[in-house]
């Protein structure tokens, strides 16, 4: 194993993952801390090898990647819920997806978009999740009336 191939891609995932994880685990959210980081580590780990094992060819990386994202939409489908008071779990489910993609970008040594991508989502996740409930609160007081 190599620090600059295999360590840092894989502890940046871990830490990306942790940090969305810690903000959904927060909010009592179905896929938190740990499953956050799991996510992020595995489609590092997948990158990582799919990049070793194309060593020249880049075929062989966008067929894994392809694979990384349906197998990820499928997990995030699992997080889905339908009942009839509407769907919910549907940002827990993009956050997964996302997860997967920072997971990737770290494995593909793009370390400063999965760093970006990661802050942006907590800001997306934390500032517009208050929008949000204002949002519903303002859309309730006018139905009451």
């Amino acid at each position: 194993m190599d620090w600059n191939h295999d360590i840092i891609p894989a502890l940046l995932a871990v830490v990306c993952g942790a940090v969305i994880g810690l903000e959904r685990q927060f909010k009592h959210k179905p896929a938190g801390l740990r499953t956050n980081i799991m996510i992020c580590l595995g489609a590092a780990v997948f990158t990582i090898i799919s990049r070793e094992m194309a060593s020249g060819g880049q075929d062989s990386i966008t067929r894994i990647a392809a694979q990384i994202v349906t197998g990820v939409g499928f997990l995030g489908a699992g997080a889905v819920i339908q009942d009839r008071g509407g769907i919910h779990g549907l940002t827990t489910a993009a956050t997964i997806w996302l997860m997967a993609s920072i997971g990737m970008a770290c494995g593909a040594k793009f370390y400063g978009l999965a760093i970006f991508s990661t802050i942006l989502a907590l800001v997306v996740l934390v500032g517009l999740g208050r929008v949000d409930k204002y949002l519903e609160r303002n859309d309730e007081q006018h139905k009451s009336h």
